[in-house]
């Protein structure tokens, strides 16, 4: 159930939509600095995502010097901050001037994943620019669903909506999201999920992350093998004045079978993938979420951005 909209809720909007309207009227370059600037002030007022960040990176980084890692972090915090406002404006584009902002790079494999006919999961992560991902696949490919956890605030949740099926995607939201995901995969269409994100339950499994074991949902490997659909990483990284590269990797090989072990193998794969991408271009993954809880954390770490439902698993 959708909690009760609050003052503060109305407040969190009221702040967003008035951004938002003043982004729609600047220049990229202008959009950017702005974006990095609101990171920059996360990173220097943030003490308790700061620390996080910092640890994350300190451990899966250990040959850097702490001057290093802090100059990371501080990027990290300056992409986020960044990618914000890009979304921003990026939604409020025509489809054709979207597409003149990116390039594409392997989507002979996305495409040949849906001539199977079995539809097509796209595997991705909190990294560099996935919101604009999802976006600019319908326009290149094909709308897809979305899986996404709703956020607290109700308002907020809206105008994320409205910015995620912008150009023809359906959110599916991951509480009694699983029916609704099978059905699209059915249809033909495609699916994009996240998995790098801490997860409890029977559904998660340990994977190796950086060398430390992180909790992991097993959905995407037990619907790949439910209905034979390819499993495609896909990723979209900044390049500068507003433009984009989306790049799609190839397909992961599916598990051979439903056993746990055969699950955590196949997740191992697709995390494998992620962290490729990760060590690449380390200051565009979201470092100072709690990925992994090896370490006992010490008092919760509120959110930086307006909360999602917490754990949430996928469920029918």
């Amino acid at each position: 159930m959708s909690p009760e909209p609050s003052f503060r809720h109305r407040l969190e909007y009221a702040v967003v939509a008035a951004v938002a309207l003043v982004i729609r009227l600047l220049p990229w370059a202008a959009v950017r600095a702005a974006g990095e600037a609101l990171g920059t002030l996360f990173y220097l007022f943030d003490r308790p995502h700061r620390r996080v960040a910092v640890g994350n990176l300190a451990r899966a980084f250990p040959a850097r010097s702490p001057a290093e890692v802090r100059a990371l972090a501080r990027g990290v915090f300056r992409h986020f901050g960044a990618m914000l406002f890009d979304l921003l404006k990026f939604s409020t584009l025509s489809p054709e001037r979207m597409l003149e902002r990116v390039e594409f790079e392997g989507s002979d494999r996305v495409r040949q994943g849906h001539a199977k006919g079995r539809g097509v999961l796209l595997l991705t992560g909190h990294f560099g620019c996935w919101e604009i991902n999802g976006i600019v696949h319908a326009l290149h490919v094909a709308p897809i669903g979305v899986m996404a956890r709703r956020l607290d605030n109700p308002y907020l949740n809206a105008l994320l909506e409205r910015v995620r099926q912008c150009t023809g995607n359906r959110v599916i939201y991951r509480k009694g999201g699983l029916r609704q995901m099978l059905r699209a995969l059915e249809a033909g269409r495609g699916v994009a999920i996240l998995i790098d994100q801490h997860m409890h339950g029977p559904e998660a499994v340990p994977v190796d992350f950086f060398n430390r074991p992180a909790a992991t949902t097993t959905v995407l490997g037990s619907v790949a093998l439910r209905t034979l659909a390819p499993v495609i990483p896909v990723f979209t990284v900044p390049l500068g004045g507003g433009r984009y590269r989306v790049i799609y990797e190839h397909a992961v090989e599916p598990p051979a079978d439903e056993s746990r072990e055969s699950l955590r193998a196949f997740t191992q794969r697709c995390t494998d993938v992620l962290e490729m991408y990760v060590r690449r271009y380390p200051e565009l993954w979201l470092w100072m979420h709690r990925r992994w809880r090896d370490v006992p954390s010490g008092a919760a770490v509120r959110g930086m951005f307006p909360a999602a439902g917490r754990e949430e698993h996928v469920s029918e």
